[in-house]
């Protein structure tokens, strides 16, 4: 028994004509005639009772009929499977991230991803939640980390909720204390008027928060630096040109020269989710490390 003999055995099942079956498994008639009459001798029983202008299954093709369509997608299934395991020894995934997710969240996770499937390249495209929605969008992307919520909700990607993190403000060690400079714990971000700030490029979502934050409170924030990358604003403070507002898993990772401030309650926030397009699924290895992220 062959599956190719299965396969025209199912088609005539489903058209019950042997001309359509022949054309939709792309052969002539009288060869799937004769594969299916070799798998009925092979078998020891008719499957079709063959009337002019009527195909009908025999009791023999009824009880094979489900069987063979169980092969098939049996069949199906292992041949995709190990394609995919295949995909998983090269290829490529190609992953989206705000800097300061690169700088905070992504090397732990992504050495952990290489060291498991050490013939994944992966290509890191580092921007802001806007640029990454469009890539993503245009199919630049497999995968990207984003902050929520998006800038333009866009029913064409799918989002999973990651992780929701602390906003802190850094300054120079050698600067007072920000806000009254009386060494309290935490800052308000109604203190940040009287501070300068370091502040990032337009279309940073980092940028976008504290500047409605400190709107919601009345004032204006006045820069002192604007432009710069996440590396670059902690340079900036480090320097004692003014202060930042960062997420504290760089702040934290970001080593010496820097003093780091929490804000107080309600304080600051952000959400990172996971985003990829609704209509295609990811492939097999960016799906991989999607779920190392979700688990990490």
């Amino acid at each position: 028994m062959q599956f190719q003999q299965l396969q025209y055995f199912v088609a005539v099942a489903e058209t019950r004509h042997f001309t359509r079956a022949a054309e939709l498994m792309h052969v002539a008639q009288p060869s799937l005639s004769q594969q299916i009459k070799s798998l009925e001798r092979e078998l020891g029983a008719d499957l079709f009772l063959r009337a002019r202008g009527n195909i009908t299954l025999t009791d023999a093709g009824e009880a094979l009929l489900p069987l063979a369509r169980r092969i098939l997608a049996d069949a199906d299934t292992a041949r995709h499977e190990v394609q995919e395991l295949a995909q998983l020894r090269g290829g490529r995934v190609r992953l989206g991230a705000t800097p300061s997710l690169c700088t905070g969240l992504l090397p732990d996770v992504l050495r952990a991803f290489h060291d498991r499937y050490p013939g994944i390249s992966l290509l890191i495209e580092e921007s802001g939640s806007h640029d990454l929605v469009r890539d993503l969008a245009r199919g630049a992307l497999d995968l990207a980390l984003v902050v929520l919520p998006l800038p333009t909700p866009s029913p064409a990607l799918t989002t999973v909720e990651l992780l929701r993190e602390d906003l802190v403000v850094v300054s120079s060690p050698e600067a007072p204390a920000p806000g009254r400079g009386d060494g309290r714990r935490t800052v308000r971000v109604a203190d940040l008027e009287s501070e300068r700030l370091v502040m990032f490029r337009h279309g940073y979502d980092l940028r976008d928060l504290t500047v409605a934050a400190c709107r919601t409170e009345g004032f204006e924030p006045d820069f002192a630096v604007e432009g710069g990358e996440m590396d670059a604003v902690l340079g900036f403070v480090r320097a004692g040109l003014g202060v930042a507002v960062v997420p504290r898993m760089v702040a934290t990772g970001s080593g010496r020269g820097l003093r780091v401030t929490p804000l107080a309650r309600p304080g600051l926030h952000r959400t990172i989710a996971l985003a990829h397009r609704s209509d295609v699924a990811p492939p097999r290895a960016a799906r991989e490390l999607q779920r190392m992220l979700l688990e990490r």
